[in-house]
Order: structure tokens, then sequence, then C-alpha cells
């Protein structure tokens, strides 16, 4: 009697900003999917996608950028309020105003790409989302991305000295680029088995969906 053939992985992947709110929800209700479906076949793979790709190096305001976007103090309430009741539903308590500044995050993806390479790219990132979105912090900082960095298992000084540098910022840029030529234009975008595209922070019973039809098809 032969073994079944080994299951092949399934690419899932994504393309989001970590000042991106909807991507963290959106994160956090695939989380919960995959959680609960430990026999997933999806392989992960996250891509850059800058939001705000002419923001100064330095970040600005984020309150007063946003109700100058969004065209006043009403409507940056009214999106946040949807934030929040998206966030119960993914099980958090999040406050859209605790981050003070939106940065610039071209480092924050260099960070990210560096961390695929050490294959702690899942954990970078779900950092990233908790540093910026739960706990305020500026995730422009260099100081900052290291020890998000270290506290993750990688390098801290190594970390330092490469985001010192211009190492593989063009290359992020191109990729990014890359993405909205292909039909990226908004994130979360969710891109499965190179084929199928799902946009959106979408609920856990969408991805269960997915999962239970990626199985059957397996098998």
């Amino acid at each position: 009697m032969t073994s079944p053939a080994p299951r092949l992985p399934v690419r899932l992947d994504i393309f989001s900003d970590p000042v991106c709110p909807w991507c963290h929800v959106g994160k956090l209700n695939l989380d919960r999917a995959l959680a609960d479906h430990p026999g997933h076949p999806f392989q992960v793979e996250w891509h850059p996608f800058q939001l705000n790709p002419d923001m100064p190096p330095g970040g600005l305001g984020k309150r007063a950028w946003l109700e100058q976007k969004f065209g006043g103090k009403e409507r940056v309430d009214a999106v946040h309020e949807r934030l929040r009741e998206a966030a119960r539903a993914a099980g958090v308590e999040l406050d859209p105003d605790r981050p003070a500044r939106i940065p610039n995050t071209l480092d924050a993806h260099r960070l990210i790409h560096w961390a695929g390479i050490e294959h702690r790219q899942n954990e970078i990132v779900t950092a990233l989302f908790r540093a910026y979105w739960d706990e305020g912090r500026d995730i422009g900082e260099h100081a900052t991305l290291a020890d998000i960095a270290a506290d993750n298992g990688m390098e801290r000084d190594a970390v330092l000295r490469l985001l010192a540098s211009e190492a593989d910022a063009s290359d992020l840029i191109a990729r990014d680029q890359d993405a909205r030529q292909k039909g990226v234009t908004s994130v979360p975008t969710f891109l499965i088995a190179r084929h199928y595209v799902v946009t959106g922070a979408q609920p856990p019973e969408l991805w269960a969906d997915v999962i239970k039809d990626l199985n059957k098809t397996d098998s």
C-alpha cells in the first residue's frame, strides 16, 4: 500500500502596510482562521505596499494629516468608529488615535523583507502592527525598528547598520511599483496560489471556507 503524496503548500501572498488599520484587522482575522485550521496548506509571504509613499522621512502628525486627507474631523471620526467595530469583531480593542504620528514605512518594509530571509516574517509583521496600533510607537524610527527586530530573534546591531544604509530600498520601491502595475490598488490584498485575489479585511469565516475548498481540492 503506497503512502499518499505529501500535500503541496499553497502560496498566500499578502500586500499590506503596517500603518493600514484594515491590514491589522485583516491579519487578526486570518490568524484566527489559521489557528482554527492547523492543517491549512498556506505558505504566507508578505509584500510591500506603501499607502503613503510620499510621506516625509520623519512622518507627520497623524490626526491633522487624516483630517486634511478625509475632509474634516467628523469624517475621520466616522472612519475610526468603523475601525473600532471591525476590530472588536476580530477580538481586539483598537484605538485609531493611539499612534500620534504617521511614518514613512519604507524602512518598516525593509525590516519585513530581512525578516523573511531569516524565516521570521510573520512574527515581525505581527510585532509591527502591535507596536504601531496597540502601543502607539513610531515605527519610522530606526531604534524602534531595531528593538522590534531584537524582540523577535533578529540581531539588533545588524538591523541598525542596515537601516542606516540604503540596503534593499530601491528593490522594495520597485516591488511596490510592480504590484501597482499588476493591479494592486488597496491593502490588504491577498493573492491565493498566484491566481485568486481577495481584498479587504475579510472575516475568519471566509478564510475557513477557502481552506476547506483547498483541502477538498487536494484530497
